[in-house]
């Protein structure tokens, strides 16, 4: 029979318990998990721009039925009545309706947003950055710029105005209705050229510049409030060109709100128009005619467009932009409709080199912001 050894008073060994190393810093206890580069919102919003360009340039115009500005003309439609109190009524509306548009195309894009977030916790079993949209937002965004800027329809219906001047006039009178708001019936084949060229050089402001300014000045922040500024925008127009005559009472407030929201972008039209031309004078010849037109806005891409094209831009009765000049030619008038379409490439290709200018900068701060923080943080012992 064996012996053993007894066990009375023994204490049991212990197992010492490894302690996990401790980083050196505190900057890389607390590190997050790096997003996708494709992800950062100036990224998103260059894209968007990028994809709302090449739309307009394959389609053209989203489909009457389904297109969102044509959908906002219907609610804009029933105020165009007589009204015990016009001014109020245009006044509210110009207030509420526009920023119900913005609201509906945000949340929109906050839908697709969200969508997105829910795959890449999937995915990736994070969700994305703060302030970050995903790709499906970034194309809802893309989409609804598509759908609130112009060029190409603006260019080609231009374009065929002018060539109908020549070949058919009765066609070229009732084609010119949907670029401007006058009365074609007695319009000569150069006073129709001049409407279209006017038109094509206002529309540029109103249906290309204004909507990618507003959306090119939030995308840095956030994509659904650059695409609810871009809605926004071409709700205040719409408005404007539906109920902005002084025939129409509840017109007065529709007007004068779109007359501070182009400001800036028939000045950037003009500007740019001069610079697609290589003519920068020009802007100092249209300064001397911008003011003719009523509207404090349309005469600046107007008279720009006359002074580079050398041309008299008339509506009968109303003003003349550069007066010593005849009215365009036939070739004078398709020159001058290209010029726009060549401002508007250049002002999505602008907007896309700014907003990567704009996300190289952050990008950098944000590096220097995370080195200043970590070189000013204690270093912790290592667990020996």
């Amino acid at each position: 029979m064996g012996l053993t050894r007894p066990t009375v008073g023994r204490r049991p060994r212990r197992r010492a318990r490894r302690r996990p190393p401790t980083p050196t810093s505190g900057s890389e206890r607390t590190a997050p998990v790096e997003p996708a580069r494709w992800a950062s919102p100036g990224v998103q919003a260059g894209g968007a721009i990028s994809l709302a360009f090449v739309l307009d340039t394959l389609l053209a115009e989203p489909p009457h039925r389904i297109h969102p500005v044509a959908l906002f003309g219907r609610l804009v439609a029933p105020i165009d009545r007589e009204r015990r109190f016009p001014r109020i009524v245009g006044a509210l509306a110009s207030a509420c309706l526009p920023l119900a548009a913005a609201g509906v195309a945000a949340g929109a894009v906050v839908a697709a947003d969200r969508c997105s977030a829910s795959l890449a916790r999937t995915r990736l079993s994070m969700p994305p950055a703060r302030g970050r949209s995903g790709t499906l937002g970034a194309l809802v965004a893309g989409g609804l710029l598509f759908s609130t800027t112009s060029r190409r329809m603006l260019i080609d219906t231009a374009h065929g105005v002018i060539v109908a001047s020549e070949t058919d006039l009765p066609r070229a009178r009732r084609d010119l209705r949907s670029l401007a708001g006058r009365d074609s019936t007695a319009l000569s084949p150069g006073e129709i050229r001049s409407a279209a060229v006017e038109s094509a050089g206002e529309n540029l402001a109103d249906g290309l510049i204004a909507p990618l300014l507003a959306f090119s000045l939030l995308a840095p922040r956030s994509l659904p409030a650059a695409a609810g500024a871009a809605t926004w925008t071409k709700a205040v127009n719409t408005m404007d060109s539906m109920l902005g005559y002084r025939s129409k009472p509840t017109g007065w407030a529709p007007a004068r709100l779109d007359d501070l929201a182009m400001w800036m972008p028939a000045r950037l039209s003009a500007l740019l128009l001069a610079l697609t031309a290589g003519d920068p004078m020009a802007l100092g010849a249209a300064s001397k005619w911008a003011g003719a037109p009523p509207s404090p806005n349309s005469g600046w891409p107007m008279a720009t467009l006359a002074a580079i094209a050398g041309v008299r831009l008339e509506k009968s009765g109303v003003y003349a932009l550069n007066p010593s000049a005849a009215l365009p030619t036939t070739d004078d008038a398709d020159r001058a409709v290209t010029l726009v379409s060549r401002a508007g490439v250049l002002a999505s290709l602008l907007s896309v080199v700014a907003l990567a200018f704009v996300e190289l900068v952050g990008r950098h701060s944000r590096s220097k912001s995370q080195q200043r923080s970590a070189s000013s943080e204690p270093r912790w012992p290592a667990w020996s």
